[in-house]
């Protein structure tokens, strides 16, 4: 069978080896990748590394892969959105799938493990702030997952028929998917004190998160029913805006994948923690002893 061939316009390499955005050489990535959000987040996990190999960055993707525990784990922002993730996680896999030297896929697949460790509001009374949810289920309000083949397969078509029909969607808000977080994975990491979570990945902040200021709402009950809606005993548990193209694209592309957060904001009691940044560490030392 012959090799896939990659060009040039499709697969952007820097003068200097590495690729486009992330401007990481494919030595420089680890099987084991934690995913965060915030740049500056990037070193509070590598400040537990025993040591230090290798520090990019370029714009909001900044990388540390360094070793804890005996584990080579590479710490890399995204940045926020799923946009963001759809750069990250394709030049991840480039750089562990493609060979840059003959622009062809490499004979055997190279499975990545990525955790991402976040932030989110949560929907239910027993999400206050404070609470670790890992998203068994993502519900991708962004659309991205759409515009790839394939996109049927790795998603729970069941589950996001229902959700449509109990939430009323309107299409004019384009589809939405279900994506699965990789159970092994998932199990790991959430431990026995975690919740297990379905989480919707909103393309925005304010209004996709029906946040109401000088604009207004298209559906201005769309959270009541999304904090109403139930499938198979499982309920709407948090916002957040990564987790079902993260999901997705790497079932599609053969990774492990999940997404754990911690709830920084509840919804239903219209609470908040603005000065999260001081207690997620907690989140991320877990992370790094179950990856």
């Amino acid at each position: 069978m012959e090799k896939k061939f990659f060009a040039p316009s499709e697969l952007i390499v820097n003068e200097d080896g590495s690729i486009f955005h992330l401007h990481l050489k494919p030595d420089n990535l680890a099987d084991k990748v934690i995913l965060v959000g915030d740049p500056g987040r990037v070193a509070l996990v590598a400040s537990h590394f025993e040591d230090v190999e290798c520090e990019v960055s370029n714009r909001e993707f900044r990388t540390i892969t360094g070793t804890f525990h005996g584990k080579r784990i590479t710490a890399q922002s995204t940045g926020i959105g799923c946009d963001n993730i759809d750069i990250v996680v394709n030049e991840l896999d480039a750089l562990a799938n493609i060979d840059f030297k003959t622009r062809n896929e490499k004979d055997t697949l190279r499975q990545l493990t990525l955790v991402r460790i976040g932030t989110c509001g949560g929907l239910q009374p027993f999400t206050p702030v404070g609470t670790y949810i890992a998203s068994v289920k993502s519900i991708g309000f962004d659309g991205l997952l759409n515009f790839y083949a394939g996109r049927n397969q790795v998603c729970d078509l069941d589950f996001e028929a229902q959700f449509k029909k109990q939430v009323e969607w309107d299409m004019q808000l384009g589809n939405p998917y279900v994506a699965c977080a990789d159970k092994e994975l998932t199990d790991r990491i959430a431990g026995e004190d975690m919740v297990r979570g379905v989480t919707i990945a909103c393309g925005g902040f304010f209004g996709p998160q029906g946040r109401e200021l000088r604009l207004p709402l298209q559906d201005p009950r769309l959270n009541e029913k999304i904090e109403k809606f139930s499938y198979n005993n499982m309920k709407v548990t948090n916002f957040e805006m990564e987790s079902s193209a993260l999901a997705g694209l790497s079932a599609l592309m053969g990774h492990k994948a999940v997404t754990v957060c911690m709830v920084i904001a509840n919804r239903l009691a219209k609470e908040a923690n603005a000065g999260y940044k001081n207690t997620i560490d907690g989140l991320i030392e877990k992370v790094l002893e179950r990856i």
